[in-house]
C-alpha cells in the first residue's frame, strides 16, 4: 500500500504516530549512550580517586618506617601493611621496581598467572614517556572488562622508587540495575504517550480533515447547469480558509459564466431557429413570385380561356401558402414543450387509433396484449407514434415492398414501443445526428420531427434509442415508465 493513496486524515494520523516513536527510539538510544558514557567516567574517576588515597597511604607508610627507604627494602617495609591497604580500600595493590619485575602483592599467594611478574616493556615506555608518569591500560577478560593503573611512587625527596599498579574490575551491576529501572520507567511513560499520542492524532486528524471533507463534498455537487452553496465556515486555519475563499470565488465565477454561456446558447439557438424558418419561407416566395409576374405580363381580359389561368395561378399560390402554414405549424410545434396531463388511458388503444390515420395494409400493429394501462398525454402519445411511422414509410425505397411492424409491451413498470421498418438504414456517419433539429436526409421536410419525438419522451422520464443497418432496416425503441 502506497503512502500517497492513503487519505490526508491517514497520512497525518501515522505521521504524528511516527514521530512519537521516532523520538522515543531517539530519547532510548541518547539515554543508552549517556549511560555509557557516565559509566566509564564513573569507572575512571572511581579509579583515580582510588590511586590517590592508596598512594598518600603508601606515603604515609615509607613516612613511619625505620627501614632504610630503597627499592630492595619496599618488601619488607609493605610485608604486613599491603594487605591492611588492600582491605581498607577494597582494591588489589601491586609494586613493582623500576625494571617491572614483582616485588610485593596484596595476594602472595595468588598462581603464577593471575598477577604479572614483570610489567611489559610497552607498558614501562609508556609509563616513563607519559606526562605525570601514568599509564591506565584498558582490558577485556572472559567478557569482563579491566582497568589496570600504573604510577611511580616516591621516597620523602621525590624520587622513584616503586611502581604501582592497581588491578581495577569495572562491576556495573548497580549502574546495569539503574539503567533498567530507568528504561523501564520510560518504557511505561512512553506507553502512556503513545496511547495519548493515538488519540491526540486521531482527534487532531478528524478535526483537520473534516473541513477539507466539507469542502470535497461541496466540490463534488458542483454543478455548472445548477445554482451552487457556498461554504461557510467560521473558524478555521489561515490555509483553508484562503482554499474556501477560492472555492467560493470560483462559484461566482461560475455563475457568472453559466449565465453567460446559457444567453450565448439561447443567443445561438435563436438565431439559427431565425436562418432555417427564413431559409423555409424563402423556398415557397420564390414560385409565388414568379407566378405574380408571370400573371402580371400574361393577362389579358379578353383571353377565352382566362378563367382557366386565374384557377391555376390561383391553385399554384394556396399550394404555395399551405407550404408555408405547414412550415409555421412546425415550427410552432418544436418550439412548444409538451404539457404533462398525465392522462390514465389504454397505450394499446391509442397506438391502434394514431395507426388509422394512414390506412396501410403493410403497417403491421402487435400488441402484446389488449390493454396497458398508462399515465400519458393522449396528443402527445398520437404524436410520437405517427411522427416514427411517417419517417419509417419515408425510409422505405419506392422499388421495394414496404414492411412496417408496431409492437407495444410492458416490462416491469415501463412501456415498450418499438417501430421496425425494412426501409434503407441508416448510415454510421448520420447515426449520431438523428435527434438533432434541422437533421433531415429528406429532400422535404426540416429534421424536427424526430427532434420533437425525443423532446416529449424525455419530457415524460422515458428514453427513445434506435438499431439500424444500412440497406436492411430501422427499429426505434420508445420507452417511458406508467406511471
Amino acid at each position: 500500500m502506497k503512502i500517497t493513496k492513503l487519505s490526508l486524515r491517514l497520512r497525518i494520523f501515522f505521521a504524528m504516530i511516527f514521530l512519537v516513536l521516532l523520538a522515543s527510539i531517539l530519547i532510548a538510544l541518547v539515554a543508552a549512550y549517556q549511560y555509557s558514557e557516565e559509566t566509564q567516567d564513573y569507572h575512571q574517576q572511581r579509579l583515580e580517586r582510588k590511586e590517590k588515597n592508596i598512594k598518600r597511604h603508601l606515603d604515609f607508610v615509607i613516612r613511619e618506617t625505620t627501614f632504610e627507604v630503597i627499592p630492595e627494602k619496599l618488601p619488607l617495609i609493605f610485608k604486613d601493611e599491603i594487605y591492611k591497604i588492600a582491605d581498607i580500600h577494597g582494591l588489589k595493590v601491586n609494586l613493582y621496581d623500576l625494571e617491572g619485575t614483582l616485588l610485593i602483592s596484596s595476594k602472595a599467594s595468588l598462581p603464577q598467572d593471575t598477577v604479572e611478574t614483570c610489567i611489559r616493556a610497552e607498558i614501562l615506555n609508556k609509563l616513563s614517556n607519559t606526562s605525570g608518569h601514568k599509564y591506565v591500560e584498558l582490558r577485556e577478560e572472559k567478557g569482563e572488562n579491566f582497568r589496570s593503573s600504573y604510577t611511580y611512587i616516591t621516597d620523602t625527596k621525590f624520587k622513584p622508587l616503586a611502581i604501582l599498579n592497581l588491578p581495577y574490575l569495572e562491576n556495573d551491576d548497580f549502574l546495569s540495575r539503574e539503567l533498567n529501572e530507568f528504561f523501564e520507567r520510560l518504557g511505561y511513560t512512553y506507553i502512556l504517550m503513545l496511547i495519548t499520542a493515538i488519540a491526540l492524532a486521531y482527534f487532531l486528524s478528524k478535526y483537520i480533515t473534516r473541513t477539507l471533507k466539507t469542502i470535497s463534498d461541496k466540490m463534488n455537487q458542483t454543478r455548472l447547469e445548477k445554482r451552487n452553496q457556498k461554504i461557510e465556515i467560521e473558524s478555521t486555519t489561515e490555509e483553508i480558509s484562503t482554499l474556501v475563499k477560492s472555492y467560493n470565488s470560483m462559484i461566482d465565477q461560475l455563475e457568472e459564466s453559466a449565465v453567460k454561456l446559457a444567453k450565448s446558447e439561447r443567443e445561438q439557438a435563436w438565431r439559427e431557429m431565425a436562418k432555417q424558418v427564413a431559409h423555409e419561407i424563402k423556398n415557397p416566395l420564390t414560385p409565388m413570385r414568379l407566378t405574380v409576374q408571370s400573371f402580371q405580363r400574361k393577362f389579358d381580359p379578353q383571353d377565352p380561356n382566362i378563367v382557366q389561368k386565374l384557377d391555376e395561378y390561383s391553385k399554384t399560390l394556396i399550394q404555395q401558402i399551405d407550404t408555408m402554414s405547414s412550415i409555421a405549424s412546425a415550427f410552432s410545434n418544436f418550439a412548444k414543450m409538451p404539457a404533462q396531463q398525465n392522462e390514465t388511458l389504454n397505450v394499446v388503444k391509442i397506438i391502434d387509433l394514431a395507426l388509422d390515420i394512414f390506412n396501410e395494409d403493410y403497417i403491421i400493429f402487435q400488441p402484446e396484449k389488449e390493454e396497458i394501462i398508462a399515465k400519458f398525454d393522449r396528443t402527445q402519445l398520437i404524436r410520437v407514434v405517427t411522427n416514427l411511422v411517417k419517417n419509417a414509410i419515408q425510409a422505405i425505397p419506392e422499388d421495394k415492398t414496404p414492411n412496417l411492424i408496431v409492437t407495444v409491451s410492458e416490462k416491469d413498470n415501463d412501456v415498450i414501443i418499438t417501430i421496425s421498418d425494412n426501409g434503407k438504414g441508416i448510415t454510421d456517419e448520420n447515426k449520431p445526428k438523428v435527434f438533432e433539429p434541422k437533421f433531415t436526409t429528406k429532400s422535404s421536410g426540416m429534421g424536427l420531427g424526430l427532434a420533437m419525438v425525443k423532446n416529449i419522451v424525455e419530457t415524460y422520464q422515458g428514453t427513445i434509442t434506435f438499431v439500424s443497418e444500412e440497406g436492411k432496416g430501422t427499429t426505434f425503441t420508445v420507452s417511458f415508465p406508467k406511471q
